[in-house]
């Protein structure tokens, strides 16, 4: 029977001195691909370590899994996958070696875990460099190795601390796709910690956003999306001129994008009225983009509240 919650936390809190990294933390989280976002610093590796049972908990408690953290280590642990922020690999070793060592580290046999670590060094398109020492990867190779190491032992919730760091734009789409898929095709949980919103946007359906160790929103990007509707970005192929000239006329703001696109502020519920103004101009859209910005807009107003509350 699957958890209704995969994450929960009371008053969960962790102090370092007398900083508080982690201040009361009380969060329901149902399983699926999490974004977990604030700025650096912000307590997003402490609430992971936290729940992973790498830092002890100072006050109130945590659930993961359905299993109390800091009484049931090793049983959470096993049916938990986590690639930190950074580097983890054991000098010398190969790329098979250290995957199938991890998969023993989580209980499985020798024998299962040498052909388990196979496997996962292909699905991450590590094949052709899984006998090569671990030292000479690219940075590259070395994500996509964390990543193998992570989901190994067939986890039911990954952790990924800024999986697509040092990454070139090329890199960060392929690894995006390998995690979007953990959830979408496998059903593994995933969440993804990031300070990029791009990348959280593009594979999450839930947003948790930290600041100064506090959840400043913890919703859906469907809810946060919906919330800001209104805005639109819309790409024609040309006749950018005449769509803007019209949108003005409704007294629409708008505005040409660096990137081709025309972002439109409709302030309607709805498309509909932009999609009639540009069936009168006989202009056919080859994409509309409902509320384009409503992360980076949500995120930005939750830190202003934080900062403005601090």
């Amino acid at each position: 029977m699957a958890l209704p919650f995969v994450i929960e936390t009371n008053s969960l809190v962790k102090t370092y001195g007398t900083q508080n990294a982690l201040n009361g933390v009380n969060l329901k989280v149902a399983p699926g691909a999490i974004g977990l976002l604030g700025p650096n610093g912000a307590g997003k590796s402490t609430f992971m370590k936290c729940l992973l049972q790498l830092l002890p908990i100072t006050s109130g408690s945590a659930k993961l899994l359905g299993g109390e953290v800091g009484t049931e280590g090793r049983e959470i642990r096993k049916r938990v996958g986590y690639t930190p922020e950074q580097d983890c690999h054991i000098p010398g070793m190969v790329g098979c070696e250290y995957v199938t060592y991890c998969a023993e580290l989580c209980g499985l046999p020798f024998q299962v875990a040498r052909q388990r670590a196979h496997e996962m060094l292909d699905f991450v398109g590590m094949g052709q460099e899984r006998y090569r020492k671990i030292d000479t990867y690219s940075t590259g190779m070395k994500q996509r190795l964390k990543l193998a190491q992570a989901i190994v032992h067939d986890p039911e919730i990954v952790f990924l601390d800024e999986p697509t760091n040092g990454l070139d734009p090329k890199g960060q789409a392929q690894i995006l796709e390998l995690i979007h898929s953990l959830w979408h095709t496998y059903g593994i949980t995933v969440v993804v910690s990031s300070h990029l919103l791009h990348d959280v946007d593009r594979i999450c359906e839930q947003i948790i956003i930290i600041a100064r160790g506090t959840v400043l929103v913890h919703d859906t990007l469907e809810n946060l999306k919906a919330s800001k509707k209104g805005s639109a970005e819309v790409v024609v192929a040309d006749r950018h001129e005449a769509l803007r000239a019209a949108c003005l006329l409704k007294q629409w703001p708008c505005e040409l994008l660096p990137n081709g696109h025309l972002k439109v502020e409709h302030n309607a519920d709805s498309l509909n009225p932009l999609l009639h103004v540009m069936r009168e101009l006989k202009m056919a859209p080859l994409e509309i983009i409902p509320s384009p910005n409503a992360l980076e807009e949500t995120f930005v107003q939750a830190l202003e509240i934080s900062n403005a509350t601090a």
